[in-house]
């Protein structure tokens, strides 16, 4: 796998992969989770230009037939995310359903750790479901830990407000910090 910018005509594919993650959600009775619509294109458009959108690509053969005849083409998994609270938040991360269970994810999460320790951001943070076991359990196993209401700064508290009005609250979130 390479991780790697997001290129603006794989913005659909990000989509694709979105909806086949989402259908996980449909076996665990949460069927809503599952029928939500993906991120719009444009929405998608504006993490690839702030440069926060990247995508976990399979080497492809590009039938060139000399030296290596591989290029890196096709995403199977991606990485969005936001600056909230002086952090780096992640919006979405999904991997195709076909490619689980291969650490693409955590090699997502790893590069943004990575470009977030660089940049010398202090943190990761995301929200998620705490009973869904690819949710907050797989998070806590890559370091994150969960955070109670009194170290939420103004930018998650408005997130979990956006994801109350949008249902989500339904079932239990909460919102994860790793420190880098």
């Amino acid at each position: 796998m390479l991780i790697r910018a997001a290129h603006i005509d794989e913005l659909p594919l990000l989509q694709d992969i979105e909806r086949a993650a989402g259908e996980c959600f449909r076996a665990i009775g949460m069927p809503e989770i599952a029928d939500d619509d993906p991120l719009p294109l444009e929405e998608l458009l504006g993490y690839r230009r702030a440069g926060l959108a990247w995508v976990a690509a399979e080497e492809t053969d590009t039938g060139t037939g000399a030296g290596t005849g591989a290029g890196w083409g096709i995403p199977v998994g991606y990485l969005i995310a936001d600056r909230v609270d002086g952090n780096l938040h992640i919006e979405q991360v999904s991997v195709h359903p076909d490619r689980a269970h291969r650490r693409i994810g955590r090699s997502l999460l790893e590069h943004l750790a990575e470009r977030a320790g660089a940049e010398g951001v202090p943190a990761l943070t995301l929200t998620t479901f705490t009973d869904v076991p690819w949710n907050a359990p797989y998070y806590a196993r890559c370091g994150f830990r969960i955070l109670d209401d009194s170290g939420l700064g103004p930018g998650l508290r408005d997130i979990r407000d956006r994801e109350a009005v949008h249902g989500l609250d339904r079932w239990p979130r909460v919102c994860m910090r790793r420190d880098l």
